[in-house]
Parts: C-alpha cells; sequence; structure tokens
C-alpha cells in the first residue's frame, strides 16, 4: 500500500510544517507516504481537476470534509485495515479555503470529517496524518510513540 496526502495549498505561517514532516516520517515505517501540495486558484473546480489528476488507478480516494462520516481513531484503524487487506493506495484530499470541489467529493469512497468544527486545511493535514499514524500503530497492536 502506498499513502498520498493530496492538499491544496501551502503552510505560510510555518506552524504545521514540522508536525507534517514528522507524520510523514514516521508513516515512512509502514508505507510509502507521499505529500502533494497544489496551489490555490480562485476555481474550485479548476482545483478538484488538479486534485483529481494526482490520482493513480489504484488509489481509494478519501475526502476530507466537515460534513463527511466522523470516526473514532479505532473505528479509522479498523477502515485502513481493510484497505490494506484489499492491496489498494489510499489518497487523502484536503481543500483549500473553499473546501472541496464537489466532484472530489462525489469520487470518494469515504467523505471523512476530522471534526465537527471547521479546520484550516494545514492544521487538517497535521491532524489526519497523525491519526493516520496512529491507525497504523493500532492496526500492527504496537505501543504509540509519542
Amino acid at each position: 500500500m502506498k499513502l498520498k496526502v493530496i492538499s491544496i495549498g501551502k503552510d505560510r505561517s510555518g506552524l504545521f510544517a514540522p508536525g507534517v514532516e514528522e507524520y510523514a516520517g514516521r508513516l515512512q515505517h509502514y508505507t510509502k507516504t507521499t505529500l502533494v501540495e497544489l496551489p490555490e486558484s480562485k476555481n474550485l473546480s479548476a482545483e478538484g481537476e488538479a486534485t483529481l489528476g494526482k490520482l493513480g488507478e489504484r488509489d481509494v480516494l478519501v475526502a476530507l470534509d466537515e460534513r463527511g462520516r466522523a470516526l473514532s481513531s479505532v473505528e479509522l484503524s479498523q477502515w485502513l485495515a481493510k484497505q490494506l487487506q484489499g492491496g489498494r493506495d489510499l489518497a487523502f484530499a484536503i481543500g483549500g479555503d473553499e473546501g472541496l470541489a464537489p466532484a472530489v467529493r462525489e469520487k470518494a469512497a469515504l467523505v471523512l470529517s476530522l471534526s465537527r468544527m471547521t479546520l484550516p486545511h494545514r492544521l487538517a493535514r497535521l491532524v489526519l496524518l497523525e491519526q493516520v499514524y496512529r491507525a497504523f500503530t493500532l492496526v500492527r497492536g504496537e505501543p504509540y510513540h509519542k
């Protein structure tokens, strides 16, 4: 399995990038992890097309959206375990300031909410990577390393 996180825009504040890199590095122990940053656009449809253009044939798309399905850490690990058994790759899509284009949500196998609250997309990327790392430790029965 390969893991790809496709996100719109960059962390201009510098606050979240160190945490993102830390968890992306930790995830390399479990799966090849790639971070894809796409430029922001004033056109939501263009962002959606760019996001969908980064998907591979084997990718199972997970769209992050506050209106999506809320899973506990254990539920996410169980979902991840099923994907591992299926031998597919995972691609998580995080929208920019305006969220995700409808076309991305429609193509997703899972629309996932990290919180009922709206999170800045840069923070959402950090939270997502931490939770995916946690899910892998749960699937493997390993202790969570802080």
